[in-house]
């Protein structure tokens, strides 16, 4: 594969993953048959971990609010 090519996967991935594409999702779309190819093709930003966490905490503070936390 050129670098070209190996350049577009690793951003495609990589965009997929920031945009909330699963990473199973990704991994058929890449046509890998193994998910451990693809999550060498993709990297996890921080601006990712921090979306993802600021959904878990909204998550959480709607959960403690049912339960009366």
């Amino acid at each position: 594969m050129d670098d070209i090519s190996h350049m577009a996967r690793h951003t495609f991935a990589t965009m997929s993953l920031s945009k909330g594409v699963p990473m199973e999702s990704v991994s058929k779309m890449l046509g890998h048959t193994n998910i451990k190819t693809t999550q060498i093709y993709a990297r996890i930003t921080n601006k990712k971990i921090e979306h993802d966490m600021e959904q878990l905490a909204d998550k959480l503070g709607k959960f403690n609010t049912a339960m009366g936390v």
